[in-house]
């Protein structure tokens, strides 16, 4: 993985190609490259490293198939396979120099291929797994390339999201998924191919989402679907509601700072009309449970990656204590192979902010396969998890550049106590105390606006742990995935090695760790278990670490002694996730910037993760 585009069209292609994977910077990738057909010939333009740096390249080339072609393919690549080097780069040519392929995903018996490929003289010759499926390919053919490109998918065993070409059939792209996005943006005179919509809004609203197992052959007549047997399939085409200026920085920093700054519009996005004071209850189409099939939900389990997985604990705790109903959160991988019990009572809701996420998009699979009622809780409108749980809620965040998700966790959070007040307005909570809960939803973003007003005050705090290697947080309750997601945005954007633990349990083992350079971030918010936490605060500092104190407006005595404190405003103990977010969101990224860390595309990550 990681980005893919793919272009048919009159324009030059290589400014659009580059273009296109420009848009996709923020996915994450080490290496990128162009390949573009002209007049019978595959030129190729192919780097480790930047963007800046392949257009360059670009530019610099006398090739006239990267000059005047309008037909052409481009990825930036992350590494599975092989270290980040030009020769793994794709796009990825065949043995023969007449085909070539750019692919997401995994090819899982690509050893077993390729040494099949070596005992009929077919060898490769980079470090990745991709390549033994253009060779494939380029094995197969037999005249047509859509036949070509089936037979070898048929072949290999894992997933893949590619765009194929050859010099043989000059006027013919040939795309195919499983298990790995493609969306087609189909314009006036040209075709695009991306395997995100960042790089198609600018030339086209309208989309086409393939579905595993579609291929699409894309000609001057225009776009055929095919499934891999060659019988023509139908999928709609739907208008993509992203605004082009969304995906782009403005006067900001980083993406990532944007995007925490946007985040009371996005909550208010989020819960707009959402919201029923009258029945005091959410109004949640997506979910369409009669008021009687609500009431035989038995459980929720709740499945995630990551970030995903905090705010599906948070919604944990809510539904279990609103609604009274049994609630699990899973990681997802470990939901799909350890073969849960499920049952048909159960509700399954998979959390995932690209809605691509591939371990969260298997436990959909088992789930639903499973037999229980399954939604879906996703940002991307038209993503496969979307598209696979037919019930469900989009989160209506925008589009999230930074790698490290902001918005998109406290919109999840957001959604998820509406979920929690819908269940528990079906059960036990009275309607003047979901009127109330109402109420407090709605102000969550000005709860939101009152912490990023704080901005410098906690870019100051940052500024004197930056230089620590070593970093706790610490929480009970709904401040326990708090301190989880703290500990996460720390160490992706900054490296700086963090650690999440509910307050009990540091002296469980990891005070063991605790010295003078170890700071500890404690959520002391006034919520149930605060004067424990306090306790657990008081044992750090005995032992010389140095404490940040999270505290509540009006409460600010609790962190008498402290060496820090950074106040949030006061409410009840559902809603102080969000604001507290917020607060650790900011002082991670001060941290990371006062490193001069690369914050919206950290090392060794990427934005959708499409690979188990």
């Amino acid at each position: 993985m990681c980005g893919i585009v793919g272009y048919f069209g009159k324009r030059k292609a290589s400014e659009i190609l580059v273009d296109g994977l420009r848009r996709m910077e923020y996915r994450g990738y080490d290496s990128a490259g162009i390949a573009c057909l002209f007049d019978g010939q595959i030129g190729l333009v192919k780097n480790a490293g930047k963007i800046k740096d392949l257009r360059a390249g670009v530019n610099a080339s006398t090739d006239a198939s990267i000059l005047n072609a309008t037909l052409g393919i481009g990825h930036t690549r992350w590494a599975t396979h092989g270290p980040p080097n030009e020769l793994n780069a794709h796009p990825h040519l065949d043995a023969s120099g007449h085909f070539a392929m750019v692919h997401n995903g995994i090819i899982e018996n690509y050893k077993e291929v390729r040494n099949g490929l070596a005992q009929h003289g077919v060898e490769c010759i980079s470090d990745t797994d991709s390549e033994v499926l253009i060779q494939l390919i380029g094995y197969c053919y037999q005249g047509n390339l859509e036949d070509a490109v089936s037979e070898a998918l048929k072949k290999i065993k894992g997933t893949y999201g590619i765009v194929v070409m050859t010099d043989h059939e000059p006027g013919k792209l040939v795309t195919a998924r499983c298990g790995s996005p493609i969306v087609l943006g189909i314009g006036k005179d040209e075709t695009l191919v991306a395997s995100d919509a960042s790089a198609i809004i600018p030339h086209t609203r309208d989309a086409v989402y393939l579905e595993d197992f579609d291929m699409a052959v894309i000609t001057d007549d225009g776009v055929e679907m095919l499934d891999l047997q060659h019988a023509p399939i139908n999928r709609e085409v739907t208008a993509m509601d992203w605004e082009e200026g969304a995906a782009e920085k403005g006067d900001y920093a980083h993406f990532m700072l944007k995007e925490m700054f946007e985040q009371p519009d996005a909550i208010g996005n989020a819960i707009r009309g959402r919201l029923d004071f009258d029945m005091g209850t959410a109004v949640l189409s997506g979910l369409d449970f009669s008021p009687r099939e609500t009431a035989l939900i038995g459980r929720v389990l709740v499945v995630g990656c990551g970030t995903s997985m905090h705010a599906g604990m948070v919604g944990e705790y809510a539904i279990e204590e609103m609604a009274g109903i049994p609630s699990e959160v899973e990681q997802a991988a470990e939901f799909r192979y350890r073969n849960p019990i499920i049952t048909p009572t159960d509700l399954v809701v998979a959390i995932s902010q690209s809605g691509e996420t591939a371990d969260t998009l298997a436990a959909v699979r088992e789930a639903k396969h499973k037999g229980a009622i399954v939604s879906g809780l996703c940002n991307v409108v038209g993503s496969t998890i979307a598209r696979e749980t037919g019930r469900g809620v989009y989160l209506h965040a925008g589009p999230e550049i930074g790698v490290a998700s902001t918005k998109a966790f406290t919109c999840q959070v957001s959604v998820m106590l509406m979920m929690a007040l819908k269940l528990a307005r079906t059960r036990r909570m009275p309607r003047h105390e979901g009127e109330e809960l109402c109420g407090w939803i709605e102000r969550m973003p000005e709860l939101v606006e009152k912490v990023l007003t704080q901005n410098d005050a906690i870019k100051a705090v940052a500024q004197k742990y930056a230089q620590c290697e070593d970093t706790f947080f610490i929480g009970r309750g709904y401040l326990f995935p708090v301190a989880l997601e703290g500990a996460l945005k720390l160490k992706e954007i900054s490296y700086i090695h963090a650690e999440g633990y509910h307050a009990a349990e540091l002296k469980h083992g990891p005070i063991a760790l605790l010295q003078e350079n170890t700071p500890v971030v404690a959520l002391l918010n006034n919520i149930p278990g605060k004067d424990k936490t306090l306790g657990n605060a008081e044992e750090c500092k005995a032992r010389n670490a140095p404490v940040i104190a999270v505290v509540s407006e009006g409460d600010e005595g609790v962190a008498d002694g402290f060496d820090d404190v950074i106040v949030v405003p006061d409410c009840p103990p559902c809603i102080t996730p969000v604001p507290t977010v917020v607060a650790l969101q900011l002082l991670a990224y001060h941290i990371a910037a006062a490193r001069g860390c690369e914050i919206d595309q950290p090392r060794n990550l990427a934005k959708s993760v499409t690979v188990e």
